[in-house]
This record gives C-alpha cells, sequence and structure tokens, in this order.
C-alpha cells in the first residue's frame, strides 16, 4: 500500500528552467548516478557561470521535468547590483553563446527572424518580452522596401508584442500564427518572463531553449504552446525568471534558517550581518543538516521530505489567500536593465554588422 494517498505533484517545485529541473534530479539520483540521456556542460568564468543541457530521450526528460531539447542558461548573481560594466559584458556573452546556439540548432545566417515579446507590458514583472522587443533592431520594412540600400551584415527581422489573452481576447498562439502566414519568417525567437524556485536566480538567470515555450506556464495559467509543431517553424524560447511564488519563498526561508543553525551548531561561524563573515547563498543552499539536526531544531517538519514540506506550507497559505505571486520591490529598474542587456545581445547575434561598440547606435 501507497504511504500516501493524494498526489504530491502539485507541491513540485515550481520551476520554468531546466537548470533547476537538473539540478533537483541530481539531489535525487545522488552525483555519482548521471540521468539517462542527458547531458550538461558547465564553466564559470568572470562572474558568469553558462550551462549547456542536451535532454535526448524522454527517459531524462521525465527525470527533469522538461521535454527533449537544448538548453543553455546564464546565471550571473552580480546582475542585481546594477553593475554597468557587468551588463555589458553579459551582453557580450549572451551575443556569442546565442549565436552558437543558432548554429546549433541550424538556424542559417540569412534565415528571416520573427521576435515575439510575450506578456503584459501593463504588469511590470511581465512586461519582460515587450520591452525586449522595443529594443530589438527590426530590419524587415528595409529589405522589403529597400533592399538595395541594406548594406552587409544585417539579416531581417520584424519584432511584435501581442499582449495577452486578457486584454486582447485572441490565444498568442492564434496571433503569431497569423503573423507567420503573411510575413512568412524562416523561425522564431520569443521572449517571456519565468518562474524560478530560487529567489537568488530571480533577475539574474537566462535561459534559452530550442523547444518552444508555454505562455503563463510559470504561474500555473497555461496558454497554447508556442513551438515548432504549433507554428510550423523553429521557435526560440529566451526567459528570465522575474518571480516566485509565495510557498517557494517561505520553503527557502526555512532551508536557510535550517542551513544557518546548522553550521553554528557544527562550529562554522557565520554571521549574517558581518560582511567579510557572512556565507554565501550557494553555501547555504549546498549544506544539508543531519536528519538529527532538523528533528532538533523543527520537530515534525524537520522530518518531512521536500515535497510534503511545501504540502503543508501550501495546505496553510492556499485557504487564506497567501500563495501570492512575488517579485522583487525593485522590478521596475530590473526589468528594464535585464531587457537592454538581453535585447543588445540578441541584436549582435542576429546581424554580423552590429558589435558590442555600435549596438547603442542601432537602437533606442
Amino acid at each position: 500500500m501507497n504511504e500516501h494517498q493524494i498526489d504530491l505533484s502539485q507541491y513540485a517545485v515550481r520551476t520554468d528552467l531546466a537548470r533547476e529541473g537538473h539540478e533537483m534530479a541530481t539531489q535525487r539520483r545522488g552525483e555519482d548516478s548521471p540521468i539517462p540521456g542527458v547531458y550538461i556542460e558547465e564553466n564559470t568564468q568572470d562572474g558568469i557561470t553558462t550551462s549547456w543541457i542536451r535532454i535526448e530521450n524522454q527517459e531524462g526528460a521525465a527525470e527533469i521535468g522538461k521535454v527533449p531539447g537544448l538548453y543553455f542558461t546564464l546565471e550571473v548573481p552580480g546582475l542585481r547590483s546594477g553593475d554597468s560594466g557587468l551588463e555589458q559584458r553579459v551582453s557580450q556573452h549572451f551575443a556569442e553563446q546565442f549565436h552558437h546556439f543558432m548554429d546549433e540548432v541550424g538556424i542559417a545566417p540569412n534565415a528571416t527572424c520573427l521576435v515575439v515579446g510575450l506578456g503584459n507590458v501593463n504588469v511590470t514583472a511581465d512586461a519582460l518580452g515587450p520591452m525586449v522587443v522595443r529594443h530589438t533592431m527590426v530590419t524587415r520594412h528595409l529589405f522589403e522596401l529597400a533592399p538595395d540600400q541594406v548594406s552587409d551584415g544585417y539579416r531581417s527581422v520584424c519584432g511584435v508584442a501581442p499582449g495577452v489573452l486578457g486584454t486582447t481576447g485572441i490565444e498568442t498562439s492564434e496571433i503569431v500564427r497569423g503573423i507567420i502566414e503573411k510575413a512568412k519568417p524562416d523561425f522564431v525567437i520569443a521572449f517571456d518572463s519565468l518562474a524560478s524556485r530560487a529567489l537568488s536566480r530571480v533577475n539574474t538567470t537566462i535561459q534559452v531553449a530550442d523547444t518552444g515555450i508555454h505562455p503563463g506556464s510559470g504561474v500555473g495559467n497555461n496558454r497554447q504552446a508556442l513551438n515548432k509543431e504549433s507554428l510550423g517553424i523553429p521557435v526560440i524560447a529566451v526567459g528570465i525568471p522575474t518571480v516566485v511564488d509565495a510557498v517557494t519563498i517561505a520553503h527557502n526561508v526555512i532551508d536557510f534558517v535550517m542551513a544557518h543553525l546548522s553550521r553554528e551548531i557544527e562550529g562554522i561561524k557565520n554571521n549574517p550581518l558581518d560582511p567579510y563573515n557572512r556565507p554565501s547563498i550557494q553555501e547555504l543552499e549546498l549544506h544539508e543538516p543531519s536528519p538529527e539536526s532538523k528533528s532538533k531544531m523543527l520537530g515534525m517538519y524537520g522530518e518531512l521530505e521536500q515535497n510534503e514540506k511545501r504540502q503543508l506550507i501550501h495546505e496553510v497559505l492556499q485557504p487564506l489567500g497567501q500563495n501570492l505571486i512575488v517579485t522583487p520591490k525593485e522590478v521596475d529598474s530590473f526589468i528594464a536593465n535585464m531587457a537592454k542587456t538581453v535585447a543588445n545581445g540578441l541584436n549582435c547575434a542576429l546581424h554580423e554588422a552590429v558589435t558590442m561598440d555600435n549596438v547603442a547606435s542601432h537602437t533606442s
């Protein structure tokens, strides 16, 4: 007989990131047990962690919770500091990696492109897509009206921010399909805001995938997918986590507190108020208290499995209407900076003639 009489899958950690899905699968299996059909490459340089994940079969996809395909992720914790120099380095690195990604998925150098900015421009945390389109260098009209005057090194690019179902009354996929029928691009790049399982990745992570995108899936508001099957042409999805739910926040905070107290018990000095002796988020996330410490600090709650902890927090918050979708208070500046950072990198990747030295002169 099963130990649980209810389905705990609905309380699984909510994330749109393949990187986080891989981390959770690795934790379940153990570091020495590779995930079948899943290959990962990762490196860190100048504060930027780049990871490439390739999922080649359904077994690996089921373990990670993502469809088979190619994913690359940039993690840059320092982006929250507003360092303009770091933002420029991220743009340059994103341009290089995105260009390589297009080569990997078979996008030709002269392929025409439709950039789609998903999201609601009136909701700041959901406005990433429309803001990226605003800074994207569009050239299709030049190729259509004055092709002789277009210099080498540019490709035909058009862009649209189709809005959301609640304001247009039309499914986003229907709008995009109609545009594809008329404009006939060779591939689509869709930008959207994502949800993360970790506070540390909000507004600091960029994910690119060749598997398309399900608008609204991160907050449980599934819409029709934008992918090769539904649109008939390749779809590259680019997303940045901008929100987490209250259950995730509560779960993360309790885990951080347990990790901190456990380190103190073990004699590891880590005063969170001391900038010279403060543990990093990564140190707290990687520190796993012993079962005895969990039980000693939090009693029955400390002995629960991860999904059971989330279930308990969900059962407390949901009836009270407190399982909110939350974003940082600095979201206005975060979204503006991230949109410009990603758009600059995109423009450089799409057009050979555009570089980080001249990208500002090509866009607003």
